[in-house]
C-alpha cells in the first residue's frame, strides 16, 4: 500500500471546518428546547466525525485497506483525494472535487441550509403569533428542518463517506423521524383541530407532486 504523502493529521482544520459548519447549522436552526438541542447535537456528532476523518485520522481508510491496497497499489491511500471514496472505488481519475458525486454533494448541502434557514424564519414569527406554521417550507412538509438536516448529511456522505458516518445516518434518519412524531403530538395537544387540518393536507416528509395544498397561516386552536 502506497502510503507518500500522508494528508492526514490536521486536526486544527477539522475543528476549524467543524465549528464552521455547526455554526452555521445553529445560526439557522436556533435551538430553544430539549427537542431541539438533541436533534441539533446528533447532527453536530456527525459533522465533527466526518471532519475528524476528513482531516485528522482516516479510520475508514486503515479498515478498508487491505481491501483497497491491492486494488489501487499506484493509489496514494493517505492522500487527500482518496478519501473521496465513491471516486476512488469507481475508477474515475482527475480531480475528484469536480465529479458528479462532489458536485451534487455541495447541491443537497445548500438545499439543507436553504431550508433550515427558510424554516427557522416562518416557525419563529408562527410562534409568536401561536400559530401552525403553514408558509414557506411548511406549505410543502410538516417538517422541513429535519429534512434540511438530513439533506445536509446526504450531501456530505455523497462528497466524502465514512465507514462511522454511514452507520451514524439511518439511525441519525430514524431518530429525526421519532422526534417529528413526538413533535406532531405536542402540535396536536397545543393546536387542536388547526393542526389536524394543517397535518390532514401537508404531507410529513415527501411534498405532493402538485405542490402544496393550501399556504395561508392557520390560527392556533
Amino acid at each position: 500500500m502506497n502510503n507518500a504523502g500522508n494528508d492526514y493529521g490536521l486536526w486544527g482544520l477539522a475543528a476549524i471546518n467543524a465549528v464552521v459548519f455547526i455554526g452555521f447549522a445553529y445560526s439557522f436552526f436556533k435551538p430553544t428546547n430539549p427537542r431541539d438541542w438533541r436533534s441539533f447535537g446528533a447532527f453536530s456528532a456527525f459533522i465533527v466525525a466526518l471532519f475528524a476523518e476528513m482531516y485528522g485520522f482516516p479510520l475508514t481508510i486503515y479498515a478498508l485497506a487491505g481491501w483497497l491496497g491491492p486494488k489501487f497499489p499506484n493509489v496514494n491511500l493517505f492522500g487527500h483525494d482518496a478519501g473521496h471514496l465513491w471516486w476512488l472505488v469507481t475508477g474515475q481519475h482527475g480531480n475528484p472535487h469536480f465529479g458528479l458525486m462532489h458536485l451534487l454533494s455541495f447541491g443537497f448541502i445548500f438545499v439543507g441550509f436553504t431550508l433550515l434557514a427558510k424554516s427557522w424564519h416562518v416557525l419563529y414569527h408562527a410562534q409568536r403569533r401561536h400559530e401552525v406554521a403553514t408558509t414557506g417550507p411548511y406549505a410543502w412538509v410538516r417538517h422541513p428542518q429535519y429534512i434540511g438536516f438530513v439533506s445536509i448529511m446526504f450531501g456530505f456522505l455523497l462528497q466524502w463517506p465514512t465507514l462511522l458516518t454511514l452507520a451514524m445516518f439511518p439511525v441519525l434518519v430514524l431518530m429525526y423521524v421519532r422526534l417529528a412524531m413526538a413533535e406532531e403530538r405536542d402540535s396536536e395537544r397545543l393546536f387542536g383541530d388547526s393542526w389536524r387540518a394543517y397535518a390532514a393536507r401537508t404531507p410529513r416528509f415527501i411534498p405532493n407532486a402538485g405542490g402544496p395544498g393550501h399556504d395561508q397561516p392557520v390560527a392556533g386552536g
